[in-house]
């Protein structure tokens, strides 16, 4: 079929291989013990099912997420070479069926970047010299031995060999790249070395050298070699990365330094620089939040593209095929790079080849059901595509018995139940009461940077018509509309917590979804009421436009989400500190009069950063009360929400289900993935 995207979906050459199109998966990590087989390395059907289905997608290059080298007991195909060479066979011919090409990541592992939990993790996960935690700075990882560096070499040989063996079409080498081990020796502000690995840029490139010298004197010159490569490190400081367009002293790997590094890595036999930026101590970089810039990395990776020879990948909310086509035309990059965006929707190589972009489900930058999973020690999945990772088990099928289906209210639970359900085959009435679907998420989706959000709310909308769901608007639904329905959602959401603190029915007191949805603030001065993630994100949103701000929040820390990843946090953090957010925790507003906010505080006796007495004196357990007049033209209170059940308790049965907020008012994921399976048990 033919194509607008024409440079896009042109076949582009790593070392000998042709790759069909220029879309490449990025590696995102599959290492639970349902994806990977956690003693050899290799992925199990669920796993290789999860790569098949972005090649069938039509994702060219498929890069797969890290596997460990290291000597350690598990996890190394270099310790089971026949088991593993047999179990990745599936995977290879998988991919291959589908004409994609596919290259597996090997990984020397983290550094510094490890959770450090017990003396095994610290013995198994060493920097290049002594050096403080990213997690916990207040312990060291040791350094590592020239005889362990030996070791690592060999076995990234090996284990290139036993995919070469399995099928794989090339290996990618993790990584040069966002902090981990040989980013932490490639650049000088982590590696203290004083031997021939420490020093000069060349020198602290000698483990990535030796390791590509030695997988071309194994599997041959032919074999390619990609690694994975942060141009420029946006580190201020340890655990402090720099914002787009900030002004800062740079204390890892300038561009400069990065070109120069790019031309070295393809001199030393590098077939494909796979690049991004950033560092764990820059953490939203080479995981861009909703917050980051779309395409954030592509001005610096263009850089890259000028320097070298070899094919340079950008990746970072590069989702644009537009976008992507005109910088490939151009010759700025060589290959559309996404991780995300693919989880959201494997389908998206053919959709945008086929211009169907108004089907494309998008990422919405959120990171709950990938690295918040992940990190919780679960299955790579996704907060938009419940199926994500379950491609076979989580597979919509035909209902065996057809039936009549009522879903109340119109919001991501209640659209993503209605989706399913009419699916399915059952024949589905949705019932909303005001004169639109997206329930509270329209106003959760507001902020200029939510444009995902909005995208997400317009292709429910557009499921709802294509599958035929019967949707009436403007209609509240009763308990007599109930009968006659095989099975009922109630998705009625849920009501904004108000507080009855005086003043608080003053004009300029608003809540946080009429902020967002109608409010103009004219003043200058605004007191936000809750350091939630809407309350921080109203705060930035409102400073970012020239207000003057303070969040006052009642527990001891701010953004308190759950499955919120350390990415979004530590960027949101960074944007309160960047526009001069004022933030006063353990405090609550008590009353609101004349433009003044009378908040009173709690102070405690926290110990400062070296663990020590912050104060002279002690505050004792219950702390010391602290009033603090702020002036506040106006005040927004977001304070989280109630859950409205009033319908549902006059109609619950065995066939009546209350999902999302109505149920519990927590995230998107949350609300998506209840009425996503329990809409595929009807």
């Amino acid at each position: 079929m033919p194509t607008a995207y024409t440079n896009l979906f042109s076949p582009v050459k790593i070392g000998n291989v042709e790759v069909k199109n220029r879309i490449a998966m990025m590696p995102m990590g599959v290492f639970s013990p349902r994806l990977m087989n956690l003693k050899t390395g290799a992925y199990t059907k669920d796993g290789a099912d999860y790569y098949i289905a972005r090649a069938k997608g039509g994702t060219g290059l498929i890069v797969t997420g890290l596997v460990p080298i290291i000597p350690m007991p598990a996890m190394n195909p270099v310790n089971y070479p026949e088991e593993y060479v047999s179990e990745m066979k599936y995977l290879m011919d998988g991919v291959h069926a589908q004409g994609s090409k596919i290259f597996v990541q090997l990984t020397a592992m983290t550094g510094r970047a490890a959770h450090l939990e017990s003396e095994n993790d610290w013995k198994l996960l060493p920097a290049p010299a002594p050096i403080q935690n990213v997690w916990d700075p207040t312990i060291k990882n040791r350094g590592i031995t020239k005889e362990e560096i030996k070791k690592y070499v060999e076995n990234f040989a090996t284990a290139a060999a036993l995919v070469k063996e399995a099928g794989g079409d090339g290996v990618e080498i993790h990584a040069v790249h966002e902090g981990y081990l040989l980013d932490q020796f490639a650049i000088g502000f982590y590696n203290k070395r004083e031997d021939e690995y420490g020093g000069s840029l060349e020198n602290r490139l000698r483990f990535p050298r030796e390791i590509v010298e030695a997988i071309k004197e194994k599997c041959g010159k032919d074999f390619p070699v990609s690694v994975r490569y942060s141009v420029r490190s946006y580190v201020k400081d340890f655990n402090r990365g720099a914002l787009p367009g900030e002004e800062f002293e740079e204390m890892g790997r300038d561009l400069e330094e990065g070109v120069k590094a790019a031309k070295l890595l393809e001199e030393y036999g590098y077939d494909m620089l796979n690049c991004d930026n950033g560092s764990y101590d820059s953490w939203f970089w080479p995981h861009p939040p909703v917050y980051m810039p779309k395409a954030c990395n592509l001005k610096d990776v263009a850089e890259v593209k000028k320097a070298v020879s070899i094919p340079v990948v950008c990746a970072g909310r590069f989702d644009d095929p537009e976008l992507a086509d005109q910088a490939i035309g151009a010759g700025q990059v060589d290959l559309m790079g996404m991780g995300r965006p693919l989880l959201a929707d494997p389908e998206l190589g053919n959709k945008f080849r086929e211009g169907r972009l108004a089907d494309v489900r998008p990422c919405i930058a959120c990171h709950q059901g990938c690295l918040g999973r992940i990190f919780q020690g679960k299955d790579i999945s996704c907060a938009v595509n419940p199926a994500c990772g379950r491609e076979e088990s989580y597979a919509i099928t035909p209902a065996e018995t057809k039936k009549k289906v009522l879903v109340i209210g119109g919001g991501l639970g209640g659209m993503e139940a209605a989706r399913v359900c009419a699916l399915r085959g059952h024949s589905v009435d949705l019932y909303e009461k005001s004169g639109q679907l997206g329930g509270v998420f329209i106003a959760a989706a507001a902020p200029d940077f939510k444009g995902e959000d909005r995208q997400l709310l317009e292709w429910y909308r557009k499921q709802m018509a294509d599958l035929s769901v019967n949707v009436h608007l403007g209609t509240e639904a009763t308990e007599e509309m109930v009968q006659g329905y095989d099975e009922v959602f109630v998705a009625t959401g849920a009501h904004e917590r108000r507080l009855d603190t005086p003043g608080f029915d003053s004009p300029n007191v608003t809540y946080a979804v009429d902020t967002l949805l109608h409010t103009e603030i004219s003043g200058e001065n605004v007191l936000i009421a809750g350091g939630g993630l809407t309350g921080c994100e109203i705060a930035y949103m409102l400073a970012k436009g020239g207000k003057k701000v303070t969040i006052v929040e009642m527990a001891e820390t701010i953004l308190n989400a759950f499955g919120l990843s350390a990415a979004n946090y530590n960027m949101l953090m960074e944007l309160l500190d960047y526009y001069k957010v004022k933030v006063i925790k353990n405090a609550v507003v008590e009353k609101y009069e004349n433009g003044i906010a009378t908040v009173v505080e709690t102070e405690k006796n926290y110990p400062n950063a070296a663990n020590r007495a912050k104060r002279m004196f002690a505050l004792g357990t219950q702390g010391m009360k602290v009033k603090h007049e702020i002036p506040a033209d106006h005040v927004v209170v977001s304070v989280g929400y109630i859950p409205e059940t009033s319908l549902y308790e006059k109609v619950k049965g065995e066939h009546v289900y209350l999902i999302g907020d109505a149920k519990e008012p927590t995230n998107i994921m949350d609300a998506i993935w209840a009425a996503y399976e329990t809409a595929m048990k009807l």
